[in-house]
């Protein structure tokens, strides 16, 4: 529980008349509505996630809401973001969150922080809020926030989404598993596509922003049992919820009893996505291979993507072989094994792990194609669909 008012809140009237149904609760009543006006709850995220949790604690009459966002609407926001609208694209959006919570309820103070979740900043920003609630979609700032929340004996209400399904959880160290019990070492870099890459239901992130906003209020008005040490997970095509029962790790390096993690880290470099935590890879841009088709040159394009986006978007001659299944069908290049091959994915994230991949199994002349073919069709054929 975080502690909030105690004995007999005052409300102003016109707060009993918009929380009444809360106050018609006997497990909430006054005392718990005025918890919810005192507390701060901060928002590490404002999209899809982040959207819907924003109105719902806003509604429910949490105080003060900060929005940790630095990033601006853009029109494929708009089928799962639904704080922003078609006028809105191009804007700020935490700019944009804070005018809706505003005309949605004056009592709500909201602080936004147009900035990206650092080691250098995130100790300051999350000590000022009673609980974190992490919607974020990349795994550095997932472990930075969990660290963080354990350093400063926050709760952290956690939600992800990727296509179909979707999970929440509340990670509190003082009574149970961090982040980092769960997902003691991160993915290799570009081996989980992005929400951009792999889609996204659009009605999903609503799910699973509602979950993580209910886990709030429960913590802030001292109700219910928490998800502590329990994870929930969602999937939609067979509307379906699975719970597992989480363990606190004993050697957890931030939150076990032998902590190594004493201070904020490099998370990109933990992630492998920092600058020296790979080889340097062999790059060409868009317009170098466009340049080598242009003189006859003879190599293999690899697309690494998934089907349905080879099926939305392609660069012509292209051989599509997703990377969940390079290693299993390395017999398919082997002609090009000392040829030249270069690799694409959406933006480079996955080629380059397929790139290293080929490397590791022998293949002497291997590129990958920078910014994917998203910086094909920007730069080359504007034909080819972006997505």
């Amino acid at each position: 529980m975080v502690p909030g008012p105690s004995a007999q809140p005052l409300l102003r009237p016109d707060q009993f008349e918009r929380y009444k149904r809360h106050l018609a609760l006997p497990e909430f009543g006054a005392e718990g509505q005025a918890r919810l006006l005192a507390s701060r709850v901060l928002l590490i995220g404002a999209g899809g996630l982040g959207c819907p949790l924003a109105q719902y604690l806003a509604a429910a009459g949490v105080g003060t809401l900060g929005l940790v966002d630095y990033d601006v609407v853009d029109a494929s926001n708009l089928q799962r973001q639904v704080l922003y609208a078609t006028r809105d694209v191009g804007r700020p959006k935490a700019e944009v969150a804070r005018e809706r919570i505003l005309a949605l309820n004056p009592d709500v103070k909201v602080e936004t922080h147009a900035v990206r979740l650092s080691s250098e900043n995130a100790m300051a920003l999350l000590a000022d809020y009673d609980v974190v609630i992490d919607g974020t979609d990349n795994f550095p700032t997932r472990y930075l926030a969990n660290d963080a929340c354990v350093l400063l004996g926050k709760p952290n209400v956690h939600g992800s989404i990727f296509r179909f399904e979707g999970q929440a959880t509340v990670f509190d160290a003082r009574r149970g598993p961090c982040y980092r019990c769960l997902y003691p070492e991160p993915p290799p870099p570009g081996s989980v596509p992005s929400c951009a890459e792999g889609g996204v239901l659009g009605v999903l992130p609503g799910v699973i922003a509602l979950i993580q906003a209910t886990e709030a209020v429960k913590l802030l008005a001292g109700i219910g049992e928490p998800l502590i040490g329990r994870l929930l997970q969602y999937d939609a095509l067979a509307m379906s919820f699975c719970e597992f029962q989480l363990r606190k790790d004993p050697a957890c390096p931030v939150c076990g009893e032998r902590p190594t993690v004493t201070e904020l880290i490099d998370y990109e470099g933990f992630c492998g996505v920092g600058r020296g935590a790979e080889p340097a890879l062999r790059e060409k841009s868009a317009s170098e291979v466009a340049a080598m088709r242009a003189r006859g040159e003879r190599f293999l394009l690899l697309d690494v993507r998934e089907p349905h986006e080879f099926e939305r978007a392609r660069i012509e001659g292209a051989e599509l072989l997703p990377l969940g299944r390079l290693e299993a069908e390395l017999d398919r290049l082997a002609a090009w094994k000392d040829r030249p091959v270069v690799v694409h994915c959406h933006k480079g994230g996955r080629s380059a792990r397929a790139v290293r991949t080929l490397g590791e199994h022998g293949f002497s002349d291997v590129w990958n194609l920078a910014g994917g073919i998203e910086a094909w069709s920007l730069t080359v054929d504007p034909s080819v669909a972006r997505y």
